[in-house]
């Protein structure tokens, strides 16, 4: 068999992809990756995340990054194609960040790809706005027509004293910048905003900042998640020691409205559909604003129902 993720959804923006023992794959440590790329073969040409500084993060604390040896990531092709190549059409290239790898890396894995999965029709990995702006407007679109497709990027938010504060390496001018970038490359972008990251002190800049960011990067999809401190990260620190306040289920609803209500992106799918969310919608932004603005304000009114507890995860 060719291994695909199929798991349970874990760590905010993503789901981690259960061990696979076949010989088509030998995987470094704990494999992440979207919840959209479920169907997906996940090639890790990387190990770890090139940053991996942020607060609330620890899918990736228990790795150094490296970039994995180019043989072995072009052996596992040739093996995962060998036993399904008319299976595979999507590929994920793991880990954290790959678009970090350096252009002949990239090229050999994308020309790799190609022919080895005649189905293929979409390639996909994570981004940061830094290793995006890293990479020249030439080496972007030469990705593009090589066969890279959807950068996933976390902004998480857009208030920059709330970037600061989750660490995560990038001001909301230099997130813009990035999606400006992509879009002129041709390269599709999947973006990811992080409900209560500004904790209670930020709340409101937090939710209005993050809509005028998603309007700015005018991504392709766009998905809400919910913050959940994991233990053992700094964030979990913070909030020990009275740094750091979660909203509560109002005050995270309240952010969502203002995301939806503000948010401007031209033609965005838009899923609050993760299970860290206590409401579920869908729609496109701004398209369906309004539509998602009346099931807010209902939640927020107590009038219709939320997620449990019980059903709500990471």
């Amino acid at each position: 068999m060719v291994c695909r993720a199929a798991a349970s959804s874990r760590a905010g923006c993503c789901a981690r992809a259960p061990p696979c023992h076949t010989r088509a794959v030998r995987y470094e440590g704990r494999i992440y990756r979207p919840p959209s790329e479920a169907g997906s073969y996940i090639l890790q040409a990387t190990i770890g995340c090139s940053w991996n500084h942020c607060t609330y993060c620890d899918m990736y604390r228990d790795k150094s990054f490296r970039v994995r040896d180019l043989n072995q990531t072009l052996e596992d092709i040739r093996l995962a194609a060998r036993l399904g190549a008319d299976r595979v059409d999507k590929v994920f290239v793991a880990d954290g960040d790959a678009l970090a790898m350096d252009m002949p890396h990239w090229r050999e894995v994308l020309a790799a790809l190609r022919e080895n999965f005649p189905r293929l029709r979409r390639v996909s990995c994570y981004a940061t706005a830094l290793n995006i702006l890293q990479k020249s407007a030439h080496e972007l679109r030469e990705l593009r027509e090589l066969g890279l497709g959807l950068l996933y990027i976390g902004p998480e938010s857009g208030d920059d004293v709330t970037l600061r504060h989750i660490a995560k390496g990038a001001t909301f001018e230099q997130h813009a910048q990035a999606a400006q970038r992509a879009h002129a490359a041709g390269l599709k972008l999947s973006a990811i905003f992080l409900l209560g990251a500004g904790g209670t002190e930020r709340s409101a800049e937090h939710a209005e900042a993050s809509a005028r960011l998603a309007t700015a990067m005018n991504p392709r999809f766009l998905s809400v998640l919910t913050l959940t401190v994991v233990p053992g990260t700094p964030l979990a620190r913070l909030e020990a020691a009275g740094r750091f306040t979660l909203p509560d289920v109002n005050g995270l609803l309240r952010e969502l409205r203002v995301f939806v209500a503000r948010a401007r992106p031209q033609d965005a799918i838009f899923r609050t559909n993760h299970a860290s969310n206590y409401l579920p919608l869908s729609g496109r932004l701004p398209r369906d604003s309004g539509r998602l603005v009346e099931l807010l304000d209902a939640a927020i009114e107590g009038r219709l129902g939320l997620r449990p507890e019980w059903m709500r995860g990471l």
